[in-house]
């Protein structure tokens, strides 16, 4: 019974559910990306180089055996174009994330501590102490 209890400690420890969201979530939107790669860039890009298919392109090297050099070509460009829709997501999250943050600074003032209080207080009561005895 001791194994399965501290099983369930580490399943439902919030840096593990965090991990399985972030998976099934990374899934999901791998697709998007896909999609946004394969229909929307990858076409602009062929009508960019004449309609060209880099991904036919081969080498025979003997017999049966070719160098699929294009079909390499095509990946490093597919891994380009996620890498940079990545980064616009990313960078797009960020400003969002931050003009949200700003709202909810102007919205709540910013309350002073308790012991800053204090020492405000007790500083403007050792400054008129001193302005009594000099004045």
């Amino acid at each position: 019974m001791a194994v399965l209890d501290e099983f369930k400690k580490f399943i439902l420890r919030g840096n593990v559910v965090d991990l399985a969201v972030g998976v099934v979530i990374g899934t999901a939107f791998s697709k998007v990306v896909d999609s946004l790669v394969a229909d929307i860039f990858l076409p602009v890009v062929g009508v960019l180089t004449g309609g060209v298919d880099v991904r036919a392109q081969r080498v025979r090297l003997y017999g049966e055996a070719y160098l699929a050099w294009g079909n390499f070509l095509q990946m490093v460009i597919n891994f380009v174009l996620i890498g940079f829709c990545m980064f616009l997501v990313v960078k797009g999250i960020n400003a969002l994330h931050k003009y949200v943050l700003d709202a909810e600074v102007e919205q709540k003032p910013e309350a002073t501590p308790p012991a800053e209080r204090l020492l405000a207080e007790i500083r403007d009561l050792l400054k008129e102490q001193r302005d009594r005895a000099a004045g």
